[in-house]
């Protein structure tokens, strides 16, 4: 019998592929437990509906994030922190803070998307990456600076 799979089925096969069952599995354990339905003509065609939807979705993301990247690649942020007598720095410049100046410029960026092994604990000028989906990157410049005694 063959079926198409709704969700990945471990030693099967992976979501919407159409996969060749023995009648027994399909009709006890895959059907019933909404792993896949039977492949009909109606489902083939709705399938291959779904995967144009989805392919044309991706390709549209794909572009937005592109476009992000290419506007973020090469950006510079610069982030005043209060530094001590010595040269210490008192606040580390962290994911979050990199994030929440991003979207003071305007880039929707989520802390997980920046890429620092460690905060970074001193002044000075650092390349840090910030990823996105599709595998895609962007290198800003991030400039630590001293910020300024308030009168």
């Amino acid at each position: 019998m063959k079926v198409i799979l709704l969700k990945n089925v471990q030693n099967l096969g992976v979501r919407n592929e159409i996969k060749e069952v023995p009648a027994g599995y399909a009709n006890n354990f895959l059907i019933p437990k909404k792993l896949a339905i039977a492949a009909t003509k109606e489902t083939i065609a709705q399938l291959e509906n779904q995967l144009k939807i989805e392919e044309m979705k991706a390709e549209e993301s794909l572009k937005e994030v592109e476009s992000l990247v290419a506007k973020l690649d090469g950006h510079e942020i610069i982030i005043p922190v209060k530094v001590g007598k010595e040269g210490q720095v008192y606040e580390p410049v962290t994911k979050q803070k990199i994030a929440d100046y991003l979207k003071k410029e305007g880039f929707e960026i989520g802390k997980n998307q920046v890429v620092l092994e460690n905060s970074i604990k001193e002044l000075g000028e650092f390349n840090v990456k910030i990823s996105f989906e599709h595998n895609l990157e962007a290198e800003i410049r991030l400039i630590i600076v001293e910020k300024e005694e308030e009168i």
